[in-house]
Formats: structure tokens, C-alpha cells, sequence
């Protein structure tokens, strides 16, 4: 089954462009279910059908469905919540408001996207189309599956053996409950999980992730940097898409200071994501609402292309044989070197770009060798091993 998650900053079109793919793929004969991962979602709205926490059927090959955040988040770990919540109150005398501090940001988001592993694996349909939360939430989201799976195994080493033998002399002495059985099967279940999603989403034959913007430079600035930071989780852009692009009548007169600007906007476009196929969709004269309008949106997008096919495959890095050791390559474009820090620790090399970080377990190859240099040039990040 393929996977297509549209991404972009808000306001740009993500739920009409991912909308008019789900309908042009069904059109196509294909089984499609589209999702919503945005907490604030207006994927009914397109289809003018309320859409709920399993599949609602749109069309003939077409279902929608809107994750519940609260819904899943109890499945995915009510048990280590009421856990934390008894445990932030066992010895306060009221005034904690429990329930409120247990909102981690983020967390929400990423429960809704466990829901991609279920359908995966259910695999009742031919592609999930998905509609996600804005550029800032969803690179949180992306990034969740290698962080937190990481913390619990690094935070959480304490096993059920342990907690059965020390458990009741905590809580005699510290008077604090110890976690029951079930507490732990939701850890583990979290690890597991978190490490499916990543299986999933780091397969690029599977998983394709396609930047929405429009021509404004402002929206193209934000693009770029969303570019840089997928790359860095080695996820696979496989299309950029242009909305709202005026059509050359609708810029007379008052708006024709627009047309250079415009002309501009799709000029950087074309040479920043070269080679990334870029497709663009024109403003058209009525709102992209319901399934006559979004497949003419879909037509002008795609044309004759397939948009469930792997649009573009690319190597995030690679690793190089040189005279002295080996050069570690890792495509990183749109990025700022001023915002670049690096560390090695182990077998374990740290790469930072402002307010993301990713921890890259070295291959075989680059194990116990240490960091020589590093330059940045022509969107690659050369580091040297030796």
C-alpha cells in the first residue's frame, strides 16, 4: 500500500491538494482513504461529509476519516497515564491539576499518526492519502518515532523483575504508588510502535512526503527550510506542489505588480528543488470543494501521471572510500552553516541545524572511527572519518 503525507506552511492548500489527489486516484478505480492528522480539521469541509475516527465512506472508491487525537492517545497509553496522573497526585493535597500537566506537546500528533501503522497493516486499501498538520507541528511529529523511542529506552530501563522485587518497600518508605504490570506492557508497546512508524516512514518505496506552497517568498523561504529538515530524518520528498498560482488575466490592473513576483517565486521554486519534480496548480474560479472541482484541480496537477507512483527517489546520504578514511555525505540543501553543530559520541553521530537534531547511528564502516572535519558546500555536508 502507498503512503502520501502532504506537508506545508498553513494556509497554503495541504487539505484541497491532498483532497483532489484521494479523488483522482479513486477516479482511477483505486481503493483510497484519506486522513486528517490536524487537530483543527476541515477535511469534511472538502467532501461535505462529516468524517469521524474510522472510515467514512465519501464515494464509490473513496473513504475519509479524521483521527480522534483524545481516542488514540488512550490507546496508545492510557495505562501509563493513569499511572503519572496517580503518581503527580499521591501526595499533594489537591490543587494539581493532573490532567492538564499530562498534555505533552506534541504527543497528540503523534498518536494520530500511529494510526497509519494500523491501516498499513490492515491493508484494505490501495493508497492513504494524508492531510497533516502545519510545517512546525508536523516536523515535530516526524522526528517523534527515532526521539522518544530513543528516551524510553534510555529513561525507562527499569524492568518488571525489579519493580515486582523493590516495588513494595517504595512504596512503604517513599509512600508513591509502583506502576502495575500494565503500566509496562504500555512501554512497550510505545517502543514497538514507535519503531514500526519509523520502519514505514523511513521506506521510500512506501512513503512519499510532498511539500505544498504557493509563489509567495515568505511561503517559499518556509518550503525550503521544511526541505531541509525532512531530509535530515532521511524521509523522501518525492514532489513539491504550487498552489494558488494566478493565471495571467487575473493580474490586470491593480494586481500587476503580482505577475514579477509570481514570475520570480516560480523561478526559485524550479532551480531550489531541481531535481524534485515540481507541479503547479492555477487559482481557479471556484472553491476547491467537492469531488467535480477537486478532480479538475487533481487533472491540471498531475495531468497523465500516476500520483500514487514514487515520484522521485533520492539518496539522503552515502558514505565514500577516500586515500585517508571516508567521507560521509549528507544532502542537506536550503541549510545555513551558521546554524550547523555537530558531536560524536561512540557510534553515534549528532547533527544539529537550529531547533532540529538527529542522532545518526554510523554504519559498520565509520564504527570507532573518529570525526576529522566537516564542510558544508552545494547543499552537502561533507564530514571526514579517519
Amino acid at each position: 500500500m502507498r503512503i502520501i503525507l502532504y506537508t506545508g506552511k498553513g494556509g497554503v492548500g495541504k487539505t484541497s491538494v491532498a483532497a483532489a489527489t484521494a479523488v483522482k486516484l479513486a477516479q482511477d478505480g483505486k481503493r483510497i482513504l484519506i486522513m486528517s492528522t490536524d487537530q483543527a480539521h476541515s477535511l469534511s469541509d472538502s467532501f461535505g461529509v462529516k468524517l469521524q475516527n474510522t472510515p467514512v465512506q465519501i464515494a464509490g472508491n473513496l473513504w475519509g476519516l479524521e483521527v480522534d487525537a483524545i481516542i488514540e492517545g488512550e490507546r496508545a497509553w492510557g495505562n501509563m497515564k493513569n499511572y503519572l496522573k496517580e503518581l503527580l497526585t499521591a501526595r499533594a493535597e489537591g490543587g494539581i491539576e493532573a490532567e492538564e500537566l499530562l498534555v505533552f506537546p506534541g504527543l497528540e500528533e503523534l498518536f494520530s499518526l500511529f494510526k497509519i501503522i494500523d491501516i498499513y497493516e490492515e491493508n484494505q486499501y490501495d493508497a492513504l492519502i494524508v492531510d497533516c498538520a502545519p510545517t512546525g507541528e508536523t516536523l515535530s511529529l516526524l522526528k517523534f518515532p527515532e526521539m522518544f523511542g530513543n528516551m524510553i529506552k534510555t529513561v525507562l530501563p527499569i524492568k518488571k523483575k525489579a519493580a515486582k522485587v523493590a516495588g513494595p518497600m517504595v512504596e512503604k518508605v517513599m509512600k508513591i504508588p509502583m506502576p502495575e504490570d500494565n503500566v509496562f506492557d504500555d512501554v512497550e508497546q510505545l517502543n514497538e510502535k514507535l519503531y514500526r512508524l519509523q520502519a514505514i516512514m523511513t521506506n521510500k518505496e512506501i512513503l512519499s512526503i510532498r511539500i505544498v506552497t504557493t509563489p509567495e517568498r515568505i511561503v517559499i523561504k518556509e518550503a525550503k527550510r521544511n526541505f531541509t529538515y525532512l531530509h535530515l530524518y532521511n524521509y523522501n520528498i518525492d514532489a513539491v506542489i504550487v498552489n494558488r498560482v494566478y493565471p495571467p488575466k487575473a493580474l490586470d490592473g491593480y494586481f500587476c505588480k503580482w505577475i514579477n513576483l509570481q514570475e520570480e517565486g516560480l523561478k526559485e521554486i524550479q532551480e531550489s528543488f531541481s531535481p524534485v519534480p515540481v507541479f503547479i496548480l492555477m487559482l481557479l474560479n471556484k472553491e476547491l470543494d467537492g469531488e467535480a472541482i477537486l478532480l479538475e484541480a487533481a487533472e491540471q496537477i498531475f495531468g497523465v501521471i500516476d500520483p500514487a507512483t514514487v515520484l522521485f527517489n533520492d539518496t539522503i546520504f552515502e558514505v565514500k572510500k577516500e586515500a585517508e578514511g571516508y567521507d560521509f555525505i549528507l544532502n542537506i540543501p536550503f541549510a545555513d552553516k551558521a546554524d550547523m553543530d555537530m558531536g560524536q559520541k561512540g557510534n553515534e553521530l549528532m547533527i544539529q541545524i537550529k531547533n532540529e537534531k538527529r542522532c545518526f547511528t554510523l554504519p559498520d564502516v565509520l564504527c570507532n572511527k573518529a570525526v576529522q572535519s566537516a564542510k558544508y558546500e552545494g547543499g552537502q555536508l561533507h564530514i571526514k572519518f579517519a
